[in-house]
C-alpha cells in the first residue's frame, strides 16, 4: 500500500490517494478543488481510480469531483446524504450541489476497494453529514479532527454540540490521524494534547 497526499487549492485541503501497487488501483479521499490536475497525476502514475470518498460536502473538499470523475467515469462517488441530496438550502452556499451522481453512505457502511476497506463513522458537527473513514489503523478525519484542533462550527449547518459528541466518540480510537487540513497526528497524541478533544470528554 502507498498513501499519497496532495495539498490542493486556496485552502490547502489534504487529498489522500490510497494505492495498491500490485493491481495499480486506488481510492481517492477528498479531491479538493483541483480534480483535473489530480486526475492527470494519477493517470501519469498509471493508477485507475476505483472510488471517490468524501468526508463532507464543503466546496474545498468536493470542488474537484466533477473533473476527477470525468477522467475516471466508472468510479462511484460516496457522500453522506445530509451533505448531498438532503443538504438544506442554507447550506448550499458552501455545500454545492454536485452535477454528478453520488452514492449515499452512512454509519455502519463499509466501502471496499480491495485490498482497502473503509468503515464509515458518522461525525456530525462541522457539517451534518461529516464522516470519518476508518481503514485499519488509518483515520481519515476530514474537518472533524485536526492535529491540536477541530473543525469550525460557525458555518450554516454546523453544530457545536454535535461536534463535541463526535470528538468524544473518536476519543477512544487508536490510529493515525489523517485530517482534511494541516499535518498528520495520532490519536494517542491528540488525547494528550488536543484541548477540544479533552473538552469533549468533560461533557
Amino acid at each position: 500500500m502507498e498513501i499519497m497526499m496532495f495539498q490542493l487549492g486556496a485552502y490547502q485541503t489534504n487529498c489522500y490517494v490510497l494505492c495498491d501497487e500490485t493491481q495499480k488501483i486506488c481510492a481517492v479521499i477528498d479531491p479538493g478543488d483541483s480534480g483535473e490536475a489530480l486526475g492527470a497525476k494519477i493517470v501519469e502514475l498509471g493508477y485507475d481510480v476505483k472510488a471517490i470518498l468524501l468526508t463532507h460536502g464543503h466546496h474545498d473538499h468536493t470542488g474537484g469531483v466533477e473533473a476527477l470523475h470525468k477522467a475516471f467515469p466508472e468510479a462511484p462517488i460516496y457522500l453522506h446524504p445530509k451533505d448531498g441530496r438532503e443538504a438544506t438550502t442554507a447550506m448550499r452556499s458552501i455545500v454545492p450541489e454536485l452535477s454528478v451522481e453520488t452514492v449515499d453512505y452512512s454509519e455502519g457502511d463499509t466501502v471496499t476497494v480491495e485490498p482497502f476497506a473503509f468503515a464509515v463513522l458518522e461525525t456530525p458537527g462541522h457539517t451534518p453529514g461529516s464522516v470519518v473513514l476508518q481503514c485499519g489503523e488509518l483515520l481519515f478525519t476530514g474537518d472533524t479532527l485536526f492535529a491540536g484542533s477541530c473543525g469550525r462550527t460557525d458555518f450554516p449547518g454546523s453544530n457545536h454540540k454535535d461536534m463535541m459528541a463526535s470528538l468524544a466518540r473518536l476519543y477512544p480510537l487508536d490510529g493515525q490521524v489523517l485530517s482534511g487540513h494541516m499535518g498528520q497526528s495520532t490519536m494517542e497524541r491528540e488525547r494528550q494534547s488536543n484541548p477540544y478533544l479533552r473538552q469533549a470528554m468533560k461533557g
